[in-house]
C-alpha cells in the first residue's frame, strides 16, 4: 500500500489531479456549510489539508493571537474591556462624575463615593475601545522612549530646538560660567555643543552638564518669547519656573506666575510659541472655553496644528 508521500508524488505526474487522501484515522474535523449574509446561497467552510491528507479547519484569529494586557502599579481592581485585561487603579473622590486618566503608569479611575462599582464598571465598559487604544498609545509611546534613550558620553545626541546636536567633550576650554558652548561641526552643518569636561568624564557628568546647559537656553528663550506676547495679549507675567512634571507642559497663575516644563527645548520655536502663548492665555481667561481658545489664536493662528505636534511629539529617554 502507498504512503501518502508515494501518493502524492504519483499526483504530481498524473495528468488529472487527484483527491487528497484522507487519513481513515484522523477524527472528523468539519462542521458542514456554514451560512452566509442575508439572502446569500451557504458557502462552505475553508478547509487546510494536512501533509498526512487530514482535514483541518483554520485556527481563528483570535485563539492565535494572547490578549493584550495593561498593569498599573498600584493596580487594585481588574477589567476585561474587549480582548484586553486592564489592571486598573481605583480611588474614590469628591467629584460629581466617573473619570479616566491614562498616564504613563497606566489607567486611573476616580469616582464619587456615591457611585455603585456597578456602574463604574458599566463606565468601563462603554469607554473601553477608548481605553485599549489610549493604553496601546501609551505603551508604544514608552517602548520608542527607550528606544531612543541618550548615551550619555563623547558624541552623545539629542534634539535642540527641533535639530539634533552632538556632544563633544572638550577639556580645553571653560566657557566661562555658561559650561559649554553651541557652535557648528566641522563640515559647517551639524550642531555641536562643545562642554568644558575630561574625556573620561561618567554618562551621569555629561548628562548634568548637557542638562544644566539646556536649562540655561530654556530660560532665556522663554524669556524672549513670554516678553513677546505678553504685550500682544494684553497680559503681565510676574514669574517664570522651570518645571520637570510628568503630565503637563505648562500652567499658568491668576497671579502672574508661569510655569513652563525645560524639556520644551527639544522642540521646534513655533510649538514652543504655542505653549507660551496658552499659559500667557490663561491670564485673561483661565478655563478652555470657545473664549479661551479664540485668545490664542489671536496671537497663535495655527494653533490647532502645532497643538497636534505637541500631542504627538516624543522627547529622548532622558535617564
Amino acid at each position: 500500500m502507498f504512503s501518502a508521500l508515494q501518493q502524492l508524488t504519483l499526483n504530481l505526474f498524473s495528468d488529472a489531479p487527484a483527491a487528497p487522501t484522507v487519513n481513515s484515522s484522523a477524527p472528523e474535523r468539519s462542521s458542514g456549510p456554514t451560512r452566509g449574509p442575508a439572502g446569500e446561497a451557504p458557502r462552505a467552510e475553508p478547509r487546510v489539508v494536512a501533509l498526512d491528507g487530514a482535514a483541518l479547519l483554520p485556527l481563528p484569529l483570535a485563539d492565535a493571537l494572547a490578549p493584550a494586557s495593561f498593569t498599573h502599579p498600584r493596580a487594585n481592581r481588574q477589567a476585561r474591556l474587549g480582548d484586553a485585561f486592564v489592571d486598573y487603579e481605583f480611588t474614590r473622590v469628591q467629584r460629581r462624575t466617573i473619570g479616566f486618566v491614562i498616564g504613563p503608569e497606566g489607567l486611573s479611575v476616580r469616582a464619587p463615593r456615591w457611585v455603585p462599582l456597578r456602574e463604574v464598571d458599566a463606565a468601563l465598559q462603554e469607554k473601553a475601545a477608548w481605553i485599549v487604544r489610549k493604553l496601546a498609545e501609551m505603551r508604544e509611546r514608552q517602548q520608542r522612549q527607550e528606544s531612543e534613550r541618550i548615551e550619555w558620553r563623547d558624541g552623545a545626541e539629542f534634539p535642540f530646538l527641533g535639530e539634533t546636536v552632538t556632544v563633544v567633550l572638550d577639556p580645553a576650554h571653560g566657557f566661562a560660567a555658561s559650561g559649554g558652548v553651541l557652535d557648528l561641526g566641522a563640515d559647517g552643518n551639524a550642531r555641536v555643543l562643545r562642554l568644558s569636561l575630561a574625556r573620561n568624564a561618567s554618562s551621569v557628568q555629561v548628562r548634568d552638564a548637557a542638562q544644566a546647559w539646556l536649562m540655561r537656553q530654556a530660560r532665556r528663550i522663554f524669556i524672549e518669547r513670554l516678553d513677546h506676547f505678553a504685550p500682544l495679549l494684553g497680559v503681565a507675567w510676574k514669574k517664570l519656573s522651570l518645571t520637570n512634571a510628568s503630565t503637563r507642559w505648562g500652567s499658568a497663575s491668576i497671579d502672574g506666575a508661569i510655569r513652563l516644563h525645560w524639556r520644551l527645548v527639544h522642540l521646534r520655536m513655533p510649538v514652543i510659541d504655542y505653549v507660551v502663548a496658552h499659559e500667557l492665555s490663561h491670564l485673561r481667561v483661565m478655563d478652555h472655553s470657545p473664549r479661551f481658545w479664540e485668545t490664542v489664536e489671536s496671537v497663535v493662528p495655527d494653533y490647532h496644528h502645532l497643538r497636534r505636534q505637541l500631542k504627538d511629539a516624543h522627547m529622548p529617554r532622558w535617564g
